[in-house]
This record gives C-alpha cells, structure tokens and sequence, in this order.
C-alpha cells in the first residue's frame, strides 16, 4: 500500500500497527473502521502465525499485511511494524489492537500532541478521561504505576493501556533493538534513558469479538514478570 498523505493539522506520517493473533471475528471490521475514519493514516496488519483464518481474510480483501510463519508474540510482532516503519520513513507509529477495543477517533488528537509537544511518546490514558478500574485490575494498574513513579520520577496514569503512539526517534529504537516490547517496563526503560511521554485521554471500548490472552492465570503472571522487570532486571539496563 502506497503512502498517504500527511495526517490532517499535523506534518507527520503515521502508520498504525496491528498485530493480529487468531482475530478473524474482528479484523475485517478494524480496519474497515480505522480507514473510514483515518484514511490519512496507513496501516499494517502483522499475522503473528494465526491458526484461524486471518490469513486467509488479509488475503481476500486485500489489506496491507506481513505474515509470521508461526506464532512469536506481541513483543516480536510489533518489532516487525516498527521495522517496516523504519524502512519505509514514518514519523510515528500507533499500536493498534486488531480486536475492536481501540477507537480510530483518538488517533488524530494523539498525532497532534506528538507534533506540538516533540514528546517521544503519547500514551492515551482511560484514566484521565475518567474510566475507573475495579477489582483486581485496578490493584495492578495502581501498583504498576506506582513503580514506574518510584524508577522514573514520572507518573503514567494508565500503563496498561495498549494504545500508544511512537515518535521518529522510538521508531528507530524498537527497530534495531532486541528485547524491547509495548509493555509498562519498557516504558519505564524509556523514561529512564530520556524519552519524554505525554498522555492524552481515551476511551476504550470491550473487546469486540474472538477471546482474550490473558486469562486470570496468564494475567497475575504477566503482572509478576512486570513488577519483577521493573523492580529488578531494568537497574542492570
């Protein structure tokens, strides 16, 4: 897919990455959304090894895609939009979740906070547009960002949030490194090394069809292996 134009009210080149793991209900109707909404901004579909028909539905309708032979993980799939980014001269890249949550609306407004404020990075946040988090994902938002403040001085209001837009700068970092992923202790890590990150408020909605990852178990793991990373293993960085 050829490049399109400038993104409106701002001079910057925005791709939107969308790893896709098994989202055959629900990739069709993202992308037809996001292109609808923000047909200024380019897209690229990253088929992390789906077993369903992702694939199959990537190639039928024609949509701007690369595809893992297997299955690698978030970390990896979107390491391969930034790649593509890199090589093809975007100014920011948006992650952008293939399953529904994310609402296309909220990208210009980020765009624009990332062109003002020359910032690294823009994280939307359901936090500062008044969504509350109950139970136990509210005691891992919390305690999350609490950690970052404690590592970085900075406080990031939602850290779990998935949708995030990457300056020039990020885009070369994630391309050429290894062991950085969209996760909270990454951008800990950031912070840490002089990245500069805004917020901009948000709203989400559930996820639109096809089944979660992150079940309770793998949920308290992935909170593990992130306050473990950011208490622990980011000092040796």
């Amino acid at each position: 897919m050829a490049p399109n134009s400038d993104i409106d009210s701002t001079n910057l080149r925005v791709l939107a990455v969308i790893p896709a793991y098994n989202e055959q209900e629900t990739l069709a109707a993202t992308v037809e959304e996001l292109v609808g909404a923000c047909p200024h901004i380019d897209y690229l579909v990253v088929n992390d090894g789906s077993t369903d028909d992702t694939e199959k539905i990537c190639r039928e309708l024609g949509l701007n895609h690369v595809t893992h032979p297997f299955n690698t993980g978030l970390s990896s799939g979107f390491r391969t939009g930034m790649k593509y980014a890199h090589a093809h001269g975007y100014d920011a890249v948006v992650q952008f979740d293939a399953d529904g949550q994310h609402r296309p609306e909220c990208l210009d407004v980020m765009a624009e906070r990332l062109d003002q404020t020359g910032c690294d990075l823009v994280l939307g946040s359901r936090y500062l547009a008044g969504e509350k988090a109950l139970g136990m994902r509210n005691v891992g938002s919390r305690l999350l960002r609490w950690l970052i403040r404690r590592t970085t001085g900075v406080t990031v209001t939602d850290p779990t949030s998935g949708l995030r837009m990457y300056g020039r700068r990020m885009i070369g970092l994630f391309a050429d490194g290894f062991d950085l992923g969209p996760e909270p202790d990454t951008i800990a890590l950031l912070i840490r090394n002089g990245a500069s990150v805004e917020e901009v408020p948000i709203t989400i909605r559930e996820r639109q069809g096809g089944e979660s990852y992150l079940n309770p178990f793998r949920a308290a793991r992935y909170m593990f292996r992130m306050c473990a990373s950011l208490v622990l293993f980011q000092w040796f960085r």
